[in-house]
């Protein structure tokens, strides 16, 4: 499913190193990206196309076309299913309204793949205080989404799930700028994946392997919560700092702890280098084994390795080149920039079953991801 491969896709890229900007309307400007990962057995890749444009002073639109091309023979895969292939097609449209210091933004998304579908409705609002030092957001989204099964035509589940947001973001001197984010999420519905199983010990001597695997079994509500600080420091020759930390914790018992730190370096007037480094760290859900005693030990049962008990660290560097500045005629300026994010992941007690040993005594896994990104911006 390719929605699952996204979500390990995401975890190495996302993690908010900015912060809230004042009430303002998107400038006129277009976006192709290429993106790719590629590590664990997975490889994805793809084009996005992103086009925001202003009809006022006061209203402005964008849409945009994201495509994910999945190749999966993870580790997942290989001990109990067969390599897929599969394409993901995601489009969003947006509004984005000024009154005065007040921003409304409404979005509404569609994606598709062979068994997951989503559509998925925002609304953000955001006002300026204190001239303009002070900025307080509010947002809310909704999506709805149906899961199938590739295996079964038969098998239909819905999922719904609901994001409430709400940051304010301050300028503190002049060369410093801090922002605090409160989100909750709730999940409800068929929240695990359909073709992973977990696995559980028998003591068969027909069994050579030492153990079985039966479907995972889920809770059909799932609730989070997380908060937020970031800060940017800007230093002399416009060079500058930033950093961040973010907590995590849900009703299935994660709790999950990222932090950033971040340098950014302009070289003449045309260049501008990043370097970044992210940790993160996260324990396991209640309901996660990596080999469980017997068949149907608990109501729940999970063997998804994003549910186990892991850490990440990822190295990020990148370079942006803009050109013609200030220029006349339908190109104002453009740049283009590289991102490259090389992700170790470190996995406590979730092992590798492609080593044939003792049921619980396989090496624990780990494995490293590289994650390119690739896009040229053009503002007109």
């Amino acid at each position: 499913m390719a929605a699952t491969n996204r979500i390990l896709f995401t975890l190495g890229l996302l993690f908010i190193n900015s912060v809230t900007n004042a009430a303002v309307l998107p400038e006129d400007r277009a976006d192709l990206l290429y993106h790719s990962y590629d590590g664990g057995g997975a490889e994805i890749s793809g084009p996005s196309l992103l086009v925001r444009k202003k009809f006022s002073e006061n209203l402005s639109a964008s849409v945009n076309h994201y495509v994910d091309n999945v190749s999966s023979a993870s580790i997942d895969v290989i001990t109990t299913a067969s390599p897929y292939t599969e394409e993901r097609e995601e489009n969003s449209l947006s509004f984005d309204y000024l009154n005065e210091k007040t921003l409304m933004s409404l979005g509404y998304t569609q994606s598709d793949e062979s068994d997951f579908e989503a559509s998925t409705f925002s609304f953000n609002i955001s006002q300026d205080f204190f001239g303009d030092l002070t900025t307080l957001s509010m947002g809310y989204a909704q999506g709805d989404n149906i899961v199938r099964n590739n295996t079964d035509p038969n098998f239909v589940r819905d999922v719904l799930t609901r994001n409430y947001r709400l940051s304010l973001s301050q300028v503190i001197t002049r060369d410093l700028l801090m922002a605090f984010a409160v989100e909750t999420m709730t999940d409800e519905g068929y929240l695990n994946n359909p073709y992973r199983s977990v696995r559980y010990s028998v003591s068969d001597p027909n069994v050579p392997l030492g153990f079985l695997y039966q479907p995972e079994v889920y809770p059909n509500t799932r609730t989070s919560h997380a908060i937020a600080l970031r800060g940017r420091y800007y230093l002399p020759h416009r060079a500058a700092l930033h950093g961040g930390y973010r907590f995590f914790t849900d009703t299935w018992g994660i709790n999950a702890h990222t932090f950033e730190l971040g340098y950014t370096l302009p070289y003449k007037q045309d260049y501008i280098f990043e370097l970044t480094y992210r940790f993160y760290d996260q324990t396991k859900a209640d309901f996660y084994n990596d080999l469980f005693n017997q068949q149907s030990e608990f109501i729940f049962l999970a063997r998804d390795k994003e549910m186990s008990t892991f850490t990440t660290q990822t190295l990020g560097l990148g370079v942006s080149y803009e050109f013609k500045k200030n220029g006349a005629g339908l190109l104002k300026r453009g740049s283009l920039n590289f991102n490259y994010d090389f992700i170790l992941f470190d996995y406590q007690d979730f092992r590798d079953l492609t080593v044939n040993t003792t049921p619980g005594e396989e090496p624990l896994y780990s494995f490293n991801a590289g994650v390119i990104r690739l896009f040229a911006s053009i503002w007109f």
